[in-house]
């Protein structure tokens, strides 16, 4: 049999996937794991925790469909980006990992303004200057803890330091490369080495980058036992998990737009067209990545304002499903339905670690606004959902606007995007139809196709817009679309006239 296993890195949990060469899901399994947040703007993970769950997962998959691991004929993996794997010479972590929802490096950010320049940073990398890119981190680490960042041999992404487990090789790949920022020049797919020079950074501190499809190493005999496979399966380059979300699920064509409302809230469209907005995310797309590219518009917290509300104002509702009762987030969407549109003049901003695309504000914090005695915890929930759309739908209208190629439908494909009721807002802020990816696997799927892209299984990634199957179609109602741009309006409002206050208050909780 020719059987593909894809292996995906969120930000609150992993999943694996395998399929047969019909793009049939034959075994899937999931697992959270906590997000650390030990001071006011870090977030990182227990980079431990990752290859330990690597292994239950994958052989929990196994199991449950009675697949002889001989028959896996790739893997690939993917994560969620920008995060950072600091290892040393013996492919051992240093400290925790960070994760894309990390904010501390603001100083560093302020030295590379003043010292190299946005404009030249934009030059080269097609990306904005902000906190969230790797080599920001690596600047911290190298000021705030230069007895570990000595000890650094190589700084990897999740995806990277999985791929190291299973294979021994230190590897990147173009998807993911553009998380690194500031030095890594974008349409020549490699770092600069005079701008990391002139920062201080040695530039063997990065992996060798492939293409997402190539062939980087082979499953060890270490990690197939650990992980109960079997040594010698080709493991593929890798991806950014939104790229392997979008692309397992037809997102082929230029134009073509697809939206992930996960631990955060995103969406891409995929391009050729290099051109870039400086308001965006943008980096090499998986399907051919010297050539296509996705823009990607972020808001931080998008999925995590519901996990957020479901952790600590339903903690009676998650005993009673970890009893065997009902699934906590269904209740949560129950209760925020029966919420009229604009949860009754409640106003949420949803910047609980602050906020990327488009304002890029690291000291933005989240507000309820318009609060009153009427309003109960699930137009909180509706709030909070609504605002999440507002702050993608920012982006969306400047692309707009700049004349990109937008295809209709929006395709939603993971996290939040189960809600009905986040779809019929995501449709009537949008002002665009919206569909639904039936097959909602996400990311590891996606991955299980790049392995078998790159193993030769599958011709190339067109088989997704083959096996796709798109359900529950909403067209938007122009009325409630008139409303919510009320509300939008409002939204941008509170946010112009609190930021100067949020940076007080950032100046306050830091002294």
């Amino acid at each position: 049999m020719n059987l593909l296993l894809g292996l995906d890195y969120g930000t609150g949990g992993a999943k694996t996937s395998i399929i047969n060469d019909h793009g049939e899901e034959l075994s899937y399994a999931f697992e959270e794991y906590p997000i650390l947040t030990p001071k006011p703007g870090w977030s990182e993970h227990d980079p431990v925790n990752y290859w330990e769950l690597a292994c239950r997962i994958i052989q929990k998959a196994l199991k449950s469909a009675s697949i002889n691991p001989s028959d896996i004929k790739g893997i690939a993996v993917s994560s969620a980006l920008p995060s950072m794997v600091l290892v040393d010479k013996d492919q051992r972590p240093l400290q925790n990992a960070y994760n894309l929802m990390d904010k501390r490096a603001a100083k560093q950010v302020r030295w590379l303004r003043n010292n190299i320049g946005e404009e030249r940073i934009f030059e080269i990398s097609k990306n904005r200057l902000e906190d969230h890119p790797a080599i920001v981190n690596l600047l911290w680490e190298k000021e705030n803890r230069p007895e570990t960042f000595s000890k650094i041999y190589k700084a990897l992404t999740i995806d990277g330091f999985i791929n190291l487990k299973l294979t021994g090789k230190y590897t990147g790949h173009y998807s993911g490369a553009a998380f690194y920022g500031v030095a890594y020049n974008l349409l020549e797919r490699r770092f600069d080495e005079e701008l990391l020079s002139k920062i201080g950074l040695r530039a063997d501190l990065f992996p060798d980058l492939y293409r997402c499809e190539t062939i980087i190493g082979e499953v060890t005999e270490e990690a197939a036992g650990q992980a109960g496979l079997v040594a010698g399966i080709p493991v593929a380059a890798g991806q950014v998990d939104c790229n392997a979300g979008w692309s397992g699920a037809g997102m082929v064509d230029e134009g073509d737009i697809q939206m992930n409302l996960g631990t955060c809230g995103n969406f891409g469209i995929l391009t050729r067209d290099t051109n870039f907005p400086d308001t965006m995310i943008n980096f090499s797309y998986t399907t051919d990545s010297e050539n296509t590219y996705i823009i990607v518009p972020t808001t931080t917290t998008g999925g995590q304002l519901i996990r957020y509300m479901r952790d600590n104002f339903y903690q009676a509702e998650l005993e009673a499903e970890k009893a065997g009762g009902t699934d906590t987030f269904d209740l949560i969407n129950k209760e925020a339905e029966v919420v009229p549109t604009g949860s009754e003049g409640l106003v949420v901003l949803p910047f609980l670690m602050g906020e990327r695309t488009p304002i890029w504000d690291v000291d933005a914090r989240g507000a309820i606004i318009g609060l009153s005695l009427n309003h109960t915890r699930g137009h909180v929930v509706r709030a909070m959902m609504e605002s999440v759309a507002y702050a993608l739908y920012d982006s969306f209208r400047i692309l707009k606007e700049s004349g990109k190629t937008i295809n209709a439908p929006i395709v939603l494909n993971e996290g939040g995007a189960k809600s009905r009721l986040w779809r019929r807002i995501i449709t009537d802020v949008f002002n665009m139809p919206t569909v639904l990816v039936k097959r909602r696997t996400g990311a590891p799927y996606g991955d299980a196709i790049l392995a078998g892209v790159a193993t030769g299984v599958f011709k190339d990634f067109s088989v997704t817009k083959e096996w796709v199957e798109y359900v529950e179609p909403f067209e938007p109602d122009s009325s409630t679309h008139k409303l919510y741009m009320e509300y939008f309006a409002l939204y941008k409002s509170f946010y112009e006239h609190m930021k100067g206050d949020f940076k007080t208050l950032a100046d306050l909780r830091n002294r």
